[in-house]
């Protein structure tokens, strides 16, 4: 165990009522080996104070003690191995010895100290090996070599040192790794969690801007039909008697807006669920069956942008814009339109936020300035194209139809340009009329 571990275990452990043992097995596993070291030393203990000749219970409950040190290696391994260095003269702590030189080498204590206990542990068993030896050889009268004594000294000296160390070094190298990895999927996790919010959050915004484009084509489209219908019908009821012809001339300019503004809802509403299976067709192939469930939610920013793609390229452009003038004309405005430079295709965002900025303009002119005169000018220019649309005061014998406003048409508009990077200014002349110009970057379509 880690010193650091050590010191979480033991602040976990407090809480719980196990001191420095943080899981039952860990306290269970420290007391079995602390009673075998005890036991162990305690024989040899007997053994040492027969031939120190000291009495012998002294020498068990010594031996006892100093055994029972192991229980603390968790928490203070290097007071283990130095109990084990301190008994080695007294042939005791065997036990103690490998198992404290394993702790100490797998916990994050300074590799010189590690470096300088495991020499010190070797050394007094090279000593005491060494001596015991010697006088086994005298007393059995074996007839040995000059280099077995030594030789077997080196190799019970090393056993007992070199593999707990060694074992402990890699068991502390693969808990810290363990503990890398974890600590780095943990991480990994966050990002992940993260990743998936941010997501959630980029959907969240792609619907939001989906919502807001699809009120801004529904009003776009309503609100002028629907105004150049109700202004059609205010003519129609008015010359009904005097003027039948005119009458059923009016009749049918109705009847043409308003299948006209059917056609361009169905048109529309057809694109946005075309956008939205293309890609959700898109998203379903590129996601892996097992992806996080947070990832598809980026296919509805997909959706949105093919749907407004689609939506801009089937919509109308700034070649329409004469028939919308004449349009306006039919209801009786006085409308002229003025083009400078040479026509070009742009393009689909860029032609048809032309023509809703045009047509939105003539609808507020109806809505607000009925019988006022209009001048709509669109100029081509290198790297733009700019559309303006004035209106006079308003004629105060023009007949008021009473059309509602919701005040979203200019916003509306301010959108669509502000969008693709242009600029929109609007407000009121000096002479008493109202001015829209807006001014759209030049995109030449592909």
């Amino acid at each position: 165990m880690t010193t650091t571990g050590a010191h979480q275990d033991a602040a976990g452990a407090n809480a719980r009522g196990w001191w420095w043992w943080g899981r039952r097995r860990s306290a269970v596993l420290d007391v079995g080996l602390a009673l075998v070291s005890a036991l162990e030393c305690g024989l040899e203990g007997s053994r040492f104070a027969d031939v120190a000749g000291l009495p012998v219970p002294l020498g068990v409950v010594f031996g006892l003690i100093a055994g029972a040190v192991l229980l603390v290696r968790r928490r203070w391994p290097f007071a283990v191995v130095l109990v084990s260095i301190a008994i080695i003269p007294a042939e005791m702590g065997y036990l103690m010895g490998v198992v404290g030189l394993y702790t100490l080498a797998a916990s994050e204590a300074p590799r010189r100290i590690l470096g300088a206990l495991t020499g010190m542990s070797l050394v007094g068993s090279l000593i005491v090996t060494y001596v015991r030896m010697r006088q086994n050889v005298s007393v059995s009268g074996f007839d040995a070599a000059g280099w077995y004594v030594p030789l077997v000294a080196v190799l019970m000296s090393l056993g007992l040192t070199a593999p707990p160390v060694l074992f402990g070094l890699y068991v502390g190298a693969r808990r810290r790794l363990m503990e890398s990895l974890r600590e780095r999927a943990d991480s990994l996790e966050q990002e992940l969690s993260l990743l998936a919010d941010r997501a959630e959050q980029r959907a969240e915004w792609a619907r939001t801007e989906e919502r807001t484009r699809i009120a801004r084509e529904m009003h776009d489209v309503v609100a002028h039909r629907v105004s150049l219908m109700v202004v059609h019908a205010a003519a129609l009821q008015a010359v009904a008697l005097k003027d039948p012809p005119k009458a059923v001339k009016n009749a049918a300019l109705v009847g043409d807006m308003g299948r006209q503004a059917l056609t361009e809802l169905r048109e529309m509403l057809g694109v946005l669920r075309a956008g939205e299976q293309v890609a959700a067709r898109q998203a379903s192939d590129a996601v892996p069956a097992n992806a996080p469930a947070a990832v598809p939610l980026a296919a509805v920013g997909a959706a949105a942008a093919a749907a407004a793609a689609a939506a801009a390229a089937d919509g109308p452009g700034m070649g329409d814009i004469e028939a919308l003038v004449g349009e306006s004309r039919d209801t009786g405005m006085v409308v002229e339109l003025t083009v400078q430079g040479e026509s070009r295709t742009y393009a689909p965002e860029v032609e048809q936020t032309a023509y809703r900025v045009v047509q939105e303009a003539l609808t507020n002119v109806l809505k607000h300035a009925a019988g006022a005169k209009v001048m709509v000018r669109l100029a081509h220019r290198d790297e733009e194209v700019a559309m303006q649309v004035e209106n006079g005061p308003s004629d105060g014998g023009a007949q008021d139809v009473r059309l509602p406003s919701g005040g979203n048409g200019l916003v509306g508009m301010r959108e669509r340009v502000t969008a693709l990077g242009g600029v929109f200014v609007s407000g009121e002349t000096d002479a008493g009329g109202f001015r829209v110009s807006a001014v759209l970057p030049h995109r030449r379509a592909a």
